[in-house]
């Protein structure tokens, strides 16, 4: 199995929040934001194991400012770490105004998904392979990382 590049799995999404989408406040609810995160992570990692997958787990996820009806959030995700059947998904969600043409980063989040065959069993992804100083920054983050995360779907794994 040939490795990819993290850019490979790039996706962005766009959402303009809705009257429906929010909480008495007019600001975006946090459930409907996490929703959206995922079918992104989802996109990412399918571009990723050239498969369906399924969410595993979901790292801390802050809101760092209100998302006010009216606004477009902008998602980019992709795929910055790829273990046995699974990938870390980092993204980045973006509020943009724009009657204001303002756009501050609003929230991030590492998703991890496990990609699952025709049968509905974990498969093998692809190593990724990191391009920029960047990436291999946030590369070396996840390894890290990973000696606290574990991939769901190996036996010999500690947590």
């Amino acid at each position: 199995m040939e490795a990819k590049t993290a850019s490979a799995s790039y996706t962005t999404m766009n959402e303009l929040v809705l009257p429906n989408d929010t909480n008495t406040y007019g600001d975006l609810m946090g459930g409907r934001l996490m929703y959206w995160m995922d079918i992104a992570a989802y996109l990412s990692a399918a571009k990723h194991c050239n498969s369906g997958a399924m969410t595993a787990s979901v790292d801390n996820i802050s809101f760092k400012t209100p998302i006010k009806l009216g606004n477009v959030i902008c998602i980019e995700a992709k795929v910055t770490r790829a273990f046995t059947t699974s990938m870390e998904i980092h993204l980045r969600v973006w509020n943009q105004n724009t009657i204001e043409q303002t756009r501050v980063l609003s929230n991030e989040a590492y998703f991890t998904f496990v990609a699952l065959d025709a049968q509905k069993q974990p498969k093998k992804v692809p190593a990724i392979i990191a391009e920029t100083g960047r990436g291999k920054k946030i590369l070396c983050k996840c390894i890290k990382k990973k000696t606290i995360t574990f991939d769901p779907c190996r036996k010999d794994e500690a947590r």
